[in-house]
């Protein structure tokens, strides 16, 4: 992904709630590419310096880390000169550099969404980095795998991550005490946490269990895959053809369903779980699955909270991660070149540890979390170094063009099961036929 204001996080942690999104914009991507061309300059200067473009994404602290790793970068590498000038925020990069690719005019490096990159490089313009970063200076071995899956696209390495998190649960450590019950450690399960909801959950108190996000976006959506994964399921059957998970769902969502039965679960209605955060740092929620970039704003609210590992089924531990990348497009061999060696310098341990415990990340590789600059932030972070720990199990959603349709007919499922409309069974049968039709559709 510490204590910067929500706006400089925001672009790290809203990249869970936009794989939906590429759906819309892939036919941007193959129908005008064809014939593009690359940038209009080839960016070298007469005294043989090369200008590269940089459309960061950031805002507020997260671009005044960004700048001050740059300046150092220049002070490094003084043949090369990274322009910042140009770009959007996160949130409407993927339309910004779909409209630049069409064009012909578009950046040396972005920050592109995890979710958004299978779109993207489908662009002929996105420069392979396979043989750069495992053969170079790149810590590709040392990256957490969900970092080294989130950027690999059937077999080949499109980017390079540029950010990491997952989910484990938060806990109101007050809350605890006075009930009287044990915080959870790791190796709960998926039963004790539907019981503990159940028994923090007071009508006449305005108390809750949990919380879970109640629009069907991607918010709502990888919270269950988790469960799903725990359960044995897949995202994508084997045969390519169909979901994975037409059992294993259903089981995850029983547990939505009890939550659902014990009134211990707040639906949040409005995108973002603004209203589900809100309700957690007032102390009217027990228990709140999330990810370092609240951490934050609960020691602000001088909430004394507690973070244990997401519950499993009994079996091993999983959690989910969303990776965003640094996404290199090709102007020309001076400037692809020299791209790679600014992406390849930022994300080394020693500008990635600055990055993460400056702007709000988790390390993106065991290089990176081993850095005396981490460990000082982890350890003085309460429950910090139990998200670092979870990446070991983390997974990644797949880089399948197929994935928006899925979480889109999984997210009604789950909306239709917290709203109390279907059972789990009927959801899933729902959802099934829904995403199965779109994994049919020649890609």
């Amino acid at each position: 992904m510490t204590a910067p204001p929500r706006g400089p996080r925001a672009p790290a942690r809203r990249s869970v709630l936009r794989a939906g999104s590429a759906a819309a914009l892939t036919g941007g991507l193959t129908g005008g590419l064809a014939g593009c061309a690359g940038g209009a300059s080839d960016g070298v200067g007469a005294d043989g310096s090369v200008t590269i473009q940089l459309w960061h994404g950031q805002t507020d602290t997260a671009l005044k880390v960004l700048k001050s790793l740059v300046a150092d970068f220049h002070r490094g590498h003084p043949g090369i000169h990274v322009d910042l000038g140009g770009g959007v925020l996160a949130d409407a990069m993927l339309q910004k550099v779909t409209a630049a690719l069409a064009s012909g005019a578009y950046p040396d490096v972005a920050f592109i969404f995890g979710s958004d990159l299978s779109s993207v490089a489908r662009s002929p313009q996105v420069v392979d980095l396979t043989e750069h970063v495992r053969s170079g200076p790149t810590p590709w071995n040392s990256y957490w795998s969900p970092a080294r899956e989130a950027v690999t696209i059937n077999g080949r390495v499109r980017a390079v991550p540029a950010m990491v998190d997952c989910l484990a649960m938060v806990c109101n450590k007050r809350l605890f005490a006075e009930a009287g019950l044990d915080l959870p450690e790791p190796g709960w399960t998926w039963a004790e946490f539907t019981d503990l909801a159940r028994r923090f959950t007071d009508a006449d108190e305005g108390r809750f269990g949990t919380g879970w996000p109640g629009t069907g976006d991607e918010d709502t959506v990888w919270r269950l895959w988790p469960l799903i994964w725990g359960a044995g399921g897949e995202v994508i059957a084997g045969d390519g053809k169909h979901i994975g998970f037409a059992e294993e769902g259903v089981r995850a969502l029983e547990v939505v369903r009890d939550l659902v039965r014990d009134r211990s679960v707040y639906v949040d209605p409005k995108p973002g779980s603004e209203q589900m955060y809100k309700v957690f740092l007032a102390g009217r929620m027990a228990m709140v699955p999330t990810g370092p970039w609240q951490l934050p704003d609960i020691t602000q609210a001088k909430l004394d909270y507690h973070v244990a590992p997401l519950p499993t089924f009994g079996g091993d531990p999983v959690t989910i991660s969303g990776p965003d990348t640094w996404t290199v497009f090709d102007n020309g061999e001076a400037r692809a070149e020299a791209a790679r060696t600014f992406v390849t310098w930022l994300t080394r341990p020693a500008q990635d540890s600055r990055w993460d415990v400056e702007a709000g990340s988790l390390p993106l590789s065991r290089g990176s979390e081993a850095s005396p600059a981490w460990r000082e932030h982890a350890t003085g972070t309460p429950g910090m170094p139990v998200f670092t720990r979870a990446l070991t199990s983390a997974r990644v959603r797949p880089a399948h063009p197929a994935y928006p349709r899925i979480s889109q007919a999984l997210g009604e499922a789950i909306v239709s099961v917290l709203l109390g409309r279907a059972t789990p069974a009927a959801a899933i049968r729902t959802c099934a036929e829904n995403a199965n039709a779109a994994l049919l559709i020649p890609r």
